[in-house]
């Protein structure tokens, strides 16, 4: 099953028609597309009810999210269909982070070059209560900046690494709260880390891009190991543009410093707060939260790469 999201940024009815064109000689396709938030869902969960062989999500960020939550609807199992990816949104993290091509045509070479070969890739995926994520969470200042670019996109502005730096400059200096932290840290075994404004939760590197620029508070994450964590406990100026400095270098270092909170392989971590603070998966808003509690789920999917 083809599941494609009509209006991801970068396709069109020619670009599914040429996909669908190239994937017949070898699969028996059939598409479906997507005419709704969490309609993706649904359709992969109705291809891994009909035991179908492979699930290939074209679309962005938010689309593979679905089809993943929807092919795991039941957990992980053998028997899951093996998802193939191919890249047509804004962002494409999940994609990058496989190695794919960014561009839905090359994509297409690589995932046909595996399905004749037969490869695929069993990945690790993080699970914020009962989600499943990709690539990454985050609760506080990062949601609040998607919540706002969602809301510009429904009033019909583009997507583009404009949008959110903008987005991201007005929470900063007129939305978010920077003098009252709210989250508390919780990792089993540890004491808990408290007064922290913000958290990001990463299943791999990078967190997201700007662009074709990295960003990458948690470059030590990876799909083999657990979860990355990522805090800050201070949104004063000078800290944050070290923080943000440190995030776009190069390198396999994690951000350091004395308002920096970092956590490698985690298997386990609850975030809580004192008030309803935003929360985001993988790129897509999901309303506000007290509490949450995050899971590293290994070799949760096979992928076809």
């Amino acid at each position: 099953m083809l599941i494609a999201n009509p209006k991801a940024t970068s396709t069109s009815r020619r670009v599914r028609e040429l996909l669908i064109r190239a994937f017949s000689g070898d699969l028996d396709l059939e598409l479906a597309e997507t005419a709704h938030r969490g309609h993706a869902a649904v359709l992969a969960r109705e291809a891994a009810d009909a035991k179908y062989d492979v699930v290939i999500a074209l679309g962005g960020d938010g689309t593979v999210n679905e089809a993943v939550n929807g092919l795991l609807a039941r957990g992980p199992s053998p028997d899951v269909p093996a998802l193939a990816v191919l890249p047509i949104g804004s962002t494409n993290v999940f994609a990058r982070a496989l190695g794919l091509p960014g561009d839905p045509v090359g994509a297409t070479r690589r995932v046909l070059e595996a399905l004749r070969a037969g490869r695929h890739r069993s990945v690790g995926l993080g699970r914020a209560d009962d989600r499943y994520f990709t690539f990454c969470a985050g609760l506080g200042l990062d949601a609040e900046v998607i919540r706002a670019v969602e809301e510009r996109r429904d009033a019909g502005a583009k997507s583009r690494p404009s949008l959110y730096v903008q987005a991201a400059l007005r929470r900063f200096f007129a939305g978010t709260d920077r003098r009252r932290p709210a989250l508390t840290l919780e990792r089993p075994g540890h004491d808990p880390v408290e007064g922290v404004f913000l958290s990001f939760i990463s299943n791999t590197a990078p967190w997201t891009y700007i662009g074709r620029h990295p960003v990458n508070p948690s470059p030590r994450a990876h799909f083999a190991t657990g979860l990355d964590v990522f805090g800050s406990r201070s949104l004063d100026v000078l800290p944050v543009l070290s923080t943000v400095a440190g995030m776009l270098l190069p390198g396999s270092a994690p951000v350091r410093g004395g308002h920096v909170v970092n956590m490698h392989n985690v298997d386990e971590l609850t975030v809580r707060a004192e008030r309803p603070i935003a929360f985001q998966l993988d790129g897509d808003y999901l309303g506000e939260r007290r509490e949450v509690v995050f899971r590293s789920v290994p070799r949760a999917i096979r992928i076809v790469i």
